[in-house]
């Protein structure tokens, strides 16, 4: 018997008053053959096919055959070769068949061995539909500018959102990603998106991918690993929020929070749309260094066009008409803005975090660049604390400067804070609650929009969530004199 055979008394889930015990210890005692699984088990309650048991024949002939041709060995029994014959002759064809299987994947282990990796695509896949409604209390809403909004109930919609991923690797370490995305209206198709469209009420998955119907890339770049702990990402469409200022609990639109305020700090990101750039993640220990550089609209060396990847708030801060001029001085206020890798409208990110184990994660990040040729520095925090396995804290929190805007040097404050509930009621589900700040400006309105979102994302199965929704929106825009809004939706994801 071979020294490396458990005996059957060491089967964890063999007993002796199993009905074939005593046939089992026989087998491997005296013959040799027929042995448990590493873990160590023997799996005798499952199925059992004809090639699985012809291969533990196998095993056993070849024991016996071996016993045969030995001088020394301990003789089969006269009687016992009948038996032996007629099981070999029934399950030959298994046999042969058998041996073919095994000398095809010898060969394919050969060939992996020799080429070490296979460039390979995987194709994956991300559906979303969405139901969306709501209203608003008083007689109407309006921007920050004073412009009426709505001033009746509005209808409730139904929204979409699919996303193509194709990833590809070439060394096992590197992976280039093209996405190709679609979605419906962008941020006409919710209720919270018409109604509060500057400081980041919309549903983000919504608005990304702001296609209107079309069919367009999504992402386009390539990551690879100069060094062990060190990534490095370049491409012509990338996204900012992709590499910093990651959370846990809030950070994915389509598994957690879906108002767009609550998932980043807004203020950090004034290119959060299509961009060109590069970025960095490097572990060090507890500590990681990210930092990135990313242009809005670099496909486009012109000018004379809207410029597209800034973030709503912008808008607001850089109008196309511009109502005083005269706070600009002598320089014009033009949100068009110059194109290309280093034009106008940039912005460099650098963010350490410091995570001591899986449960806590502390990161302070820094933001500065220009907007439509005008200077900003934007400093925040990111905290998340896992408190017990069903509780988790986390918030974020920014402030910063935006320059020679219509309202002159502004400051800009931002806070989120919220409460997280994982694997509630089931393996795998999360259910949250979130209250934020999105734009705190003095400037900016007669008061200060403040944003709540409750969701409990169900998972039907791994490839299907459903998760219902509720957004409240006080003093949208800024504006004192609008009155609450209310949206509920039911987002349904399918992954693939």
């Amino acid at each position: 018997m071979s020294s490396q055979m458990l005996p059957v008394s060491q089967l964890a889930d063999v007993q002796p008053t199993d009905w074939a015990f005593q046939a089992l210890r026989s087998l491997m005692e005296r013959y040799g053959c027929m042995a448990g699984y590493p873990d160590p088990a023997f799996g005798g309650q499952r199925s059992l096919t004809r090639y699985e048991f012809a291969a533990g024949l196998n095993a056993c002939l070849a024991q016996l055959n071996q016993r045969l041709a030995s001088a020394t060995a301990e003789l089969v029994e006269t009687d016992a070769l009948p038996t032996l014959q007629r099981l070999q002759a029934e399950f030959a064809a298994e046999l042969t068949t058998l041996r073919g299987r095994v000398d095809t994947l010898e060969a394919r282990t050969a060939t992996l061995e020799a080429q070490q990796f296979s460039t390979t695509t995987k194709l994956t896949g991300q559906v979303l539909f969405s139901v969306n409604g709501g209203d608003f209390a008083g007689e109407s809403i309006i921007d920050p500018t004073g412009r009426v909004l709505a001033d009746q109930d509005l209808h409730p919609t139904a929204l979409y959102r699919v996303a193509l991923d194709l990833n590809t690797s070439f060394t096992g370490t590197d992976l280039l990603k093209i996405r190709i995305d679609t979605g419906s209206n962008g941020a006409n198709d919710n209720v919270s998106g018409v109604l509060e469209p500057s400081f980041g009420s919309v549903l983000d998955y919504s608005v990304k991918p702001p296609s209107d119907g079309n069919v367009g890339l999504g992402r386009l770049y390539y990551t690879f690993q100069p060094l062990r702990h060190l990534s490095v990402s370049i491409g012509p469409d990338i996204r900012t929020t992709d590499y910093v200022d990651r959370n846990s609990y809030a950070n994915a639109s389509f598994r957690d929070f879906s108002t767009l305020a609550l998932v980043n700090n807004f203020i950090l990101f004034p290119v959060n749309g299509p961009s060109a750039g590069a970025a960095i993640d490097w572990k060090l220990g507890d500590f990681s260094l990210r930092a990135l550089y990313a242009a809005a609209d670099a496909a486009n060396p012109g000018t004379g066009q809207p410029l597209r990847g800034t973030s709503s708030f912008t808008r607001v801060l850089y109008p196309t008409s511009v109502t005083n001029p005269a706070a600009l001085g002598d320089s014009p206020l033009e949100t068009q803005g110059e194109r290309g890798l280093f034009g106008s409208t940039h912005q460099s990110t650098v963010e350490v975090e410091y995570a001591p184990s899986r449960h806590l994660a502390i990161r302070l990040q820094y933001s500065g660049g220009e907007v439509f040729d005008r200077r900003f520095n934007v400093f925040g925090v990111n905290v998340e604390a896992r408190l017990t396995p069903g509780i988790a804290l986390f918030s974020r929190y920014g402030v910063g400067t935006y320059h020679n805007t219509v309202f002159d040097d502004v400051t800009l404050a931002y806070w989120m804070a919220g409460v997280a509930f994982p694997n509630l009621f089931k393996q795998g589900a999360i259910a949250g609650i979130a209250a934020g700040q999105p734009l705190i400006a003095s400037a900016i309105g007669n008061a200060t929009q403040t944003n709540f979102e409750a969701f409990y994302n169900f998972p039907l199965n791994g490839n299907i969530r459903i998760t219902p929704t509720i957004q409240v929106i006080t003093k949208a825009g800024n504006q004192d004199a609008n009155g609450t809004i209310v949206t509920g939706t039911v987002r349904t994801v399918f992954l693939f």
